[in-house]
């Protein structure tokens, strides 16, 4: 097994990219393994080094490539090892959501190097998706990969301000996610979509969000679509109508904890279903996609799960379930 650690310098804390090297290669050689590290120049260049790394790679020799940073790092790792048969794929949580990992029982046992190093891979779930038309693609008709969730609408503009207000003085972590919560709330923006599932049913107008997922997590801990499973085969979709602020906003709480579904007054304005495909379009212009932490624009996307797609390295001790919903 070749274990290469690919690193997003950006990512997390300054100076932590060399406390992590340093690591890697202390848990490398206490175990005996060979370890290699990687660090990426630009955005997409993870994705480019794993698809060349398992292009290069001869004999049946795995490789397990580690995705440092957040999920925005997993994506191009995960969307770099599609296909490749003897190819696994790991992470080390190092961005501002870290969603992903939050999924299995004991997320802080990702920042175990050793645990890493000793642990196994599990078949997981990818979500394929295509971009009709869209600025931000290659070319339209190109098949790409998501890891964990897409969000329209309010999720995804959060996400947006989030990124924006990290950068404010005196503005951190969870405060900055708080903060663009309150903030997209005041502006109160959604999205205005046609939404079309595979049973012939379909929503036609403006909504508050909605969200495509493979994990439960949104947002850093968020768990706002609590009944995904990363094997089943599904996708889980999420769609909250335009409700007034106030509404949401007493719903929240229940929202974040992933403890809604049961509450009646979501029952009312929520429409939470599992499926196989589906396709959104936004009613005029552009939509703004969030794709794992990540936002583009787009216009008409189509998606569908790739069921155990990916081989997904879960350190040792690590069980399944859903993680705690807290930060990293």
């Amino acid at each position: 097994m070749r274990h290469i650690f690919v690193i997003n310098p950006l990512a997390g804390k300054k100076g932590r990219t060399q406390r992590l090297e340093e690591q890697i290669r202390a848990a490398g050689a206490r175990l005996g393994e060979q370890v290699e590290i990687y660090e990426t120049k630009f955005q997409g260049d993870g994705e480019r080094f794993v698809r060349k790394t398992c292009e290069e790679q001869t004999g049946n020799e795995k490789v397990r490539f580690y995705a440092c940073g957040g999920d925005g790092a997993l994506n191009e790792v995960a969307n770099g090892a599609f296909g490749f048969a003897n190819a696994e794929v790991g992470c080390v949580p190092l961005g501002t959501g870290n969603d992903y990992v939050r999924n299995y029982a004991s997320p802080q046992a990702f920042l175990d190097i050793e645990a890493q190093l000793r642990g196994r891979a599990v078949d997981s779930d990818l979500i394929r998706y295509v971009q009709e038309e869209g600025e931000e693609v290659e070319e339209a008709g190109a098949f790409r990969y998501c890891v964990n969730m897409f969000n329209i609408g309010f999720d995804c503009n959060v996400v947006d301000q989030t990124s924006r207000a990290k950068n404010w003085p005196l503005v951190k972590g969870s405060f900055a996610y708080l903060l663009s919560v309150a903030i997209i709330l005041i502006k109160k923006e959604g999205a205005d979509l046609k939404v079309y599932y595979e049973d012939g049913t379909s929503f036609d107008g403006k909504l508050l969000l909605i969200a495509v997922a493979n994990g439960c997590f949104c947002g850093g801990g968020v768990k706002g679509l609590p009944l995904s499973i990363l094997d089943d085969g599904l996708l889980d979709v999420s769609l909250i109508k335009d409700v007034p602020r106030r509404t949401f906003i007493r719903l929240f709480p229940k929202y974040a904890k992933g403890v809604h579904l049961g509450d009646k007054r979501a029952q009312e304005i929520i429409d939470y279903r599992k499926c196989r495909k589906l396709t959104i379009a936004p009613n005029s212009g552009k939509m703004k996609l969030c794709v794992d932490g990540e936002i583009l624009y787009t216009g008409k996307v189509s998606f569908e799960i790739v069921p155990r797609a990916m081989r997904f390295s879960v350190p040792a001790g690590v069980g399944a379930g859903p993680g705690p919903n807290k930060r990293l």
